[in-house]
């Protein structure tokens, strides 16, 4: 029979072009390891010359899955088990060391798309095929980095493909802090909090579809992503990563988000297999974080030992699991649920009445099988929050083990407790040693076939995420392919679209004499001369306990602003000026201090009316009377001292929002206030120019003040009274101005 493939030469691996059938990428050293049945050519994986079930792109998923869990060891089995601690590609990377201290890697290697030591070692040693990406380079290193890494392991073992992943990066510097500064030459869009300022579930689903691409580019098939926890609680600091505080609103972007990353067409698709909607352009969705972050008691997080309980004084619950029950579950693409779910940190209190434990999330059986499992019907994977089996550190480090609830168990315990509970994955961990460990346990309390039984469940729902993929198809990139898919001039033209229809316009009305008129103020004519003040910025801690020292900054490049406007240095030749501020910043626990509110105004802030005694726990966590201070205060210090400079000329106000806040501090003496949740500079200058007009609306309330804030109940959305300003306009959820006034359209009507 004549052969119906042929062969292509690629940049560091070869393309086996099946003629009406599966096109293979095979790797150096590979290349002769091809059975030729039926005219047709397969990978011989295994390397045995014969083709398995498991190896035939002709056969139904399913079937091959089934097969490879039938022939894979328990060892092998603990290994898919495991994903990955951060990985970077990079030169120069202080947060790997922050992350992971004394785990620093030795750059010995001879380019830096190379494998390292460690990497090499939980490939090969521990069988890890789950691999976290934080920061790369480039999109070129990425693709290479990928390749070296892929041909590795599809030379050993079964040559089960790497499925990497990653957290959200295609953000501007606005959330760099929390994904690690990602890299990458690829479109920039806004963050969650942005997306959802648009009220367009149909924008959100063209991100996904652009990022996927831009994702499969540098070989990332897993997106931990989206995040679509109700941010029901205005003080939470994971707030700006969520698609706020409407119900309706994040069902909606949930179920896009998932779609437009999982959905494969046309030719990307996968041609056999029986997995409709998935193939090379599909990134499996992690939807996060079951069954909803976002009530952490007092609005501290669960990163911290501080934050590790949520609340449900308002009886909320139900309400929080929506996005993935209406949402990110229920797909309107093919691909018919997300793909992967990660539980938060937190421990749930109160929630678990059957078996009664307050213990973490990932921890808990009733929250995992009994809800997730069988009353949702959910079968995909689930897989741990990061270092949730390490030991705990101090209580207000975000590094460190975050075992909340089962503190007393070995590492061993703990994973065993996970498994128990209906998880199927370990997030940050390159060690199968535990994993191994559980499974005896396992064995020893319910048999030798239930545990492997347990085990070959979880690694058929892992193994489906990287079949439906591709990956065991073609896990291989050409870089000066990839380096022309991402960061294409269509998909930044894309993002940079999506940035102005998020910034969201609040005010735009003269201040004169105190007081507030009609007029308004924006946009601003070509030959209006601006003042922008430097910005003072206090001493601080990031959230890896790296102290920031105090410093004043240039708030944005004034060669960038001339292009729009005459930049003049003092307030006494400006016929405007700009403020560029964030939302004010502060933490739930200070050592000394203990625990402290949370404040969203700039100016101390004393919880008079802070709940007496806290609901979870056992231990004082009350902050009623105590102050706190934020540790960008000197932000309300920018506009106060602008005001007074300028007199009766417009001060522009242009806050980047990571919560809500008390607008009361400075809203009186602005004359326009603009929201941004992390879009380029330019974005900000097309708008108050006139370039762009205004669109976006209010994800969330804006509280009144902080009061309305101790009495919301955290796990309640939109139940504070919101501000009203100057002008007599109320800062709810879906305000929004654009250039005639308040915006009353379809996406209002809806969602409000």
């Amino acid at each position: 029979m004549a052969d119906k493939w042929k062969r292509v030469e690629k940049d560091g691996f070869t393309l086996i072009v099946n003629e009406g059938g599966a096109t293979l990428g095979v790797g150096k050293g590979m290349e002769d390891h091809i059975l030729c049945v039926d005219g047709f050519a397969f990978k011989d994986l295994n390397r045995n010359g014969t083709l398995e079930p498991y190896e035939d792109w002709r056969l139904p998923i399913e079937e091959r899955i089934a097969d490879l869990a039938e022939r894979m060891s328990v060892a092998e089995i603990a290994g898919l088990m495991l994903y990955s601690a951060h990985q970077t590609i990079c030169k120069g990377n202080p947060m790997a060391a922050l992350l992971y201290p004394g785990r620093e890697i030795q750059d010995t290697r001879e380019n830096i798309w190379d494998l390292t030591e460690e990497q090499r070692k939980f490939l090969i040693e521990d069988n890890v095929r789950h691999v976290l990406l934080a920061m790369v380079e480039d999109v070129p290193t990425a693709a290479r980095w990928n390749n070296q890494a892929q041909a590795l392991v599809e030379a050993i073992g079964w040559g089960i493909p790497i499925n990497i992943s990653s957290d959200p990066r295609h953000t501007p510097a606005g959330t760099a802090e929390f994904n690690m500064g990602s890299g990458g030459d690829i479109s920039m869009w806004p963050d969650h909090l942005g997306l959802a300022a648009t009220f367009d579930p149909d924008l959100t689903r063209r991100f996904g579809e652009i990022a996927s691409k831009e994702y499969r580019a540098m070989g990332i098939a897993t997106a931990l992503s989206p995040q679509i926890d109700i941010a029901s609680d205005p003080r939470w600091f994971r707030f700006s990563g969520t698609f706020g505080e409407g119900v309706q609103l994040s069902v909606d972007m949930a179920r896009a988000y998932c779609d437009g990353f999982q959905t494969s067409a046309g030719a990307r698709a996968l041609e056999t297999g029986g997995a409709p909607g998935w193939g090379f352009d599909s990134v499996n969705a992690m939807v996060k974080h079951w069954p909803g972050g976002g009530s952490g008691e007092g609005g501290r997080d669960a990163h911290f030992g501080y934050g590790k309980y949520a609340v449900y004084p308002g009886g909320g619950f139900e309400e929080a699991l929506k996005p993935f029950t209406e949402g990110a579950f229920h797909l309107r693409g093919e691909t018919g649920t997300a793909s992967a779910v990660m539980p938060y940190y937190t421990v749930s209190w109160g929630i678990d009445k059957k078996y009664g434990e307050n213990v973490g999330n990932s921890y808990n059986k009733y929250i995992i099988t009994d809800l997730l499992r069988e009353k949702y019907g959910y079968d995909g994977v689930v897989c741990t929050d990061w270092l949730i089996t390490a030991d705990a550190g101090p209580i207000d480090t975000f590094i460190g083990g975050k075992c909340w609830g089962v503190e007393e168990l070995s590492i061993a315990e703990r994973h065993y407790k996970i498994l128990t509970a209906g998880v199927d994955q370990f997030g940050g961990n390159n060690d199968k040693g535990p994993v191994l460990e559980a499974y005896q346990m396992w064995a020893r309390e319910h048999g030798e076939q239930a545990a492997l039984a347990r085990f070959r469940e979880s690694a058929r729902r892992l193994l489906r995420n990287i079949f439906r993929t591709g990956l065991f198809e073609n896990p291989y990139l050409d870089p000066e392919e990839s380096r022309a898919t991402a960061g294409c001039p269509e998909f930044v033209g894309a993002g940079y679209a999506a940035q102005l229809r998020s910034v969201v316009l609040l005010k735009n009305a003269t201040v004169k004499g105190g007081e507030t008129s009609a007029e308004p103020v924006l946009p601003l004519s070509k030959k209006t001369k601006v003042y922008i003040p430097k910005r003072r910025r206090n001493e601080s801690r990031n959230w890896f306990g790296v102290t920031v020292p105090a410093h004043e900054v240039e708030p944005v490049s004034a060669k960038l602003v001339g292009e729009y406007f005459e930049v003049v240095g003092a307030a006494a030749d400006a016929d405007c000026a700009f403020c560029y501020i964030e939302s004010p910043k502060s933490d739930g626990y200070r050592e000394g201090e203990g625990y402290l509110p949370i404040s969203l105004q700039y100016r101390p802030y004393t919880a008079e009316r802070a709940r007496e005694k806290n609901i979870a726990g056992t231990d004082d966590r009350s902050y009623r009377g105590k102050t706190n201070v934020t540790t960008n205060e000197s932000d309300l210090d920018l506009v106060l001292d602008t005001k007074k400079k300028m007199g009766d000329k417009p001060v522009v106000v242009l806050v980047h929002a990571n919560n809500p806040f008390v607008a009361a501090e400075f809203e009186p003496v602005a004359d326009a206030v603009l929201v941004e949740f992390s879009v380029e500079p330019q974005a900000l200058l097309d708008i108050v120019s006139g370039r762009a007009e205004p669109s976006a609306l209010l994800p969330f309330q804006m509280p009144a003040d902080m009061e309305t804030v101790e009495a919301q109940a955290e796990d309640v959305p939109r139940d504070m009274k919101p501000y009203t300003d100057s002008a007599g306009r109320v800062w709810d959820f879906a305000f929004g101005l654009d250039w005639s006034g308040v915006i009353d359209d379809e996406r209002v009507r809806r969602y409000r």
